[in-house]
């Protein structure tokens, strides 16, 4: 085999620059922004590309969603809490803009121990050899006394948490998500998988408990499902958990003939996941809607979507 000659690009066609469609203009640019600005001018700055777009977008839905009296619901994975966004998630329920939240199994447990002691999330490598990891007595005393006793009074896991924060009367509690959400009467749901939870190797953990006011909180979510046509739902650092039970929420509500056709779904996390993107964002829009889809810091980006959305609904208001 003789050895190949390199192809010659003589005649290669060619074409004008200037009659070339592009997809990036100068018109798109980063505009600079001058001292004082506010955030909507920082949104409006922003280069008209990718998330530069979609950004402003999902700020003016959930905008209008909020203002013409459509639901906007949170599910979050307990990351979020462990970062601290418990006042920004609490103002906008005080607001009225965040109508009911959904949390997974470990969302209790972190938002108990900051309404009981005011810190959480235990350093894992310096306790998982000893098999101290998650033996915290008040936590499962606490967690699993409130449950037991929402199993008794037929109530779901996130009203039955809510309501025994409150009624303890624990210090933090105004930094707490189920306590605030339970005087604010917004609906928290919780989604658990049995033994992902460190209160389930607790000797005071009931499974039966646990399964009647977790699957109660199910059957709740599903109804608010039911009424997120024009809406919005947020999912907030949840992986695997919550974007299937969402999905599972909204087969069951348009099974029993409910209008959920045209909502906006929006997923914040800080790395790319299968299922956000095709029970969240893709799947649950298909027919009707838009779905977002954000990568970066919690800690940045939930306080950004926040504040720009409050600056937004403060402008759009009569005074």
């Amino acid at each position: 085999m003789s050895y190949p000659k390199p192809l010659e690009f003589d005649n290669l066609s060619t074409y004008s620059v200037h009659d070339r469609f592009s997809k990036v203009t100068i018109d798109h640019f980063a505009k600079p922004l001058k001292p004082g600005c506010s955030l909507l001018d920082f949104v409006q700055s922003l280069p008209q590309q990718f998330a530069g777009v979609d950004f402003p977008e999902l700020v003016e839905r959930l905008r209008e969603s909020h203002q013409q009296g459509h639901p906007i619901y949170i599910g979050m994975g307990a990351h979020v809490i462990k970062v601290g966004m418990n006042p920004i998630l609490i103002d906008l329920m005080e607001q009225g803009v965040i109508q009911g939240i959904a949390l997974n199994g470990a969302g209790i447990i972190h938002d108990s121990e900051i309404a009981m002691v005011g810190r959480t999330s235990e350093d894992v490598g310096l306790v998982l050899d000893d098999g101290a990891f998650g033996a915290a007595k008040e936590t499962g005393e606490v967690v699993n006394a409130a449950i037991i006793q929402g199993a008794k009074d037929g109530l779901g896991l996130g009203q039955a948490m809510g309501r025994y924060l409150v009624e303890q009367d624990f210090p933090h509690n105004d930094v707490s998500l189920l306590a605030m959400a339970y005087k604010l009467d917004v609906p928290v749901t919780v989604h658990v998988a049995v033994g992902t939870d460190i209160v389930h190797i607790h000797p005071s953990a009931d499974g039966a408990a646990i399964g009647a006011t977790s699957h109660r909180d199910f059957k709740l979510f599903c109804s608010l499902v039911s009424e997120l046509d024009k809406g919005a739902y947020l999912n907030l650092g949840s992986a695997v958990i919550l974007p299937e039970v969402f999905l599972k929420a909204l087969t069951v509500v348009r099974n029993l003939g409910h209008k959920v056709s045209n909502f906006t779904t929006a997923n914040f996390d800080f790395i790319r996941h299968y299922r956000t993107m095709v029970n969240v964002v893709n799947r649950p829009t298909a027919t009707g809607g838009k779905g977002f889809n954000f990568i970066g810091h919690h800690e940045l980006m939930i306080p950004l979507l926040a504040a720009t959305l409050k600056e937004a609904i403060c402008r759009q208001t009569p005074n």
